[in-house]
């Protein structure tokens, strides 16, 4: 789907007697990141999956600006108008958990209920983005220069070394996981970071105070800078509720795909 500076790679599975989850992957994602909660959701929920700017198959036809959240959001707010989508449920994780909540507080008319998992309003301060910009453009000069998928490789590994991934390493289907993250271009995940970073998105914490649609909130139980942050969340912003998913870090649908699949079904159903 072109909307002028997008090629959007989406998949719709659409049934007029299932209500409709938009899925937004993370940084190093790509539209199979949800294939495993989507089989047990699936019997109860339509769904839109899609690469966003920077991952898979989408391409960025406009200039780097395009990378950036604001565009982002307006694009998939486009698809959804294109592909003739009123009103749907929203699926976010990490980066696409900062995008879910930038478009529910943005855009509300196009969603129902929203789940974030392992996101974040950004950064509450402008030293903070600045450092953080200046992180993130570090760890983007690196994937830049992994032109070869044994770097990218060994980028992976010490990417998923960070505490708030918990144990994923040890999970049995790891190998399988960083299979499809090998799938991106580094060159383009660098745009990502460079462009739709923590650091670089605005923040979004003012106008939590706002927002009138009910949120829930995962964050897993070895993942506790998320825990903190969307604790913080709750007392802000009267509709969010936080469950905290036992056995997970950062992915928790990934590391514990039933739990997550249980609180997403229960939460958009009751």
């Amino acid at each position: 789907m072109n909307f002028k500076k997008y090629k959007l790679n989406y998949c719709l599975n659409a049934n007029p007697n299932k209500p409709l989850i938009v899925f937004l992957h993370g940084f190093m994602g790509n539209i199979n990141e949800f294939d495993e909660a989507i089989k047990f959701l699936a019997e109860d929920f339509s769904y839109l999956i899609l690469d966003l700017p920077g991952h898979g198959k989408t391409e960025v036809l406009g200039s780097d600006e395009y990378y950036k959240m604001e565009p982002t959001a307006k694009a998939v707010v486009n698809l959804l108008d294109e592909l003739k989508i009123d009103k749907c449920h929203l699926i976010g994780y990490s980066m696409g958990g900062r995008l879910a909540l930038y478009l529910t507080l943005y855009f509300p008319e196009h969603f129902i209920k929203v789940a974030l998992e392992s996101a974040s309003p950004g950064l509450a301060t402008e030293a903070e983005r600045l450092e953080r910009v200046r992180r993130d453009a570090q760890i983007a000069k690196k994937l830049s220069r992994s032109i070869i998928q044994t770097d990218f490789a060994a980028f992976l590994s010490n990417w998923y070394n960070q505490p708030i991934f918990g144990y994923i390493k040890n999970h049995p289907q790891y190998d399988r996981m960083i299979e499809s993250r090998l799938q991106n271009n580094p060159q383009e995940l660098d745009k990502s970071l460079r462009f739709m970073g923590t650091g670089c998105q605005p923040s979004l914490w003012g106008k939590l105070q706002e927002n009138k649609i009910n949120i829930l909130l995962l964050a897993g139980e070895y993942d506790e800078k998320f825990i903190s942050i969307n604790t913080e969340m709750t007392q802000i912003c009267e509709f969010a509720q936080l469950k905290i998913i036992k056995n997970a870090g950062h992915n928790i649908h990934f590391e514990n795909t039933l739990a997550f699949v249980e609180n997403i079904r229960g939460f958009f159903i009751e």
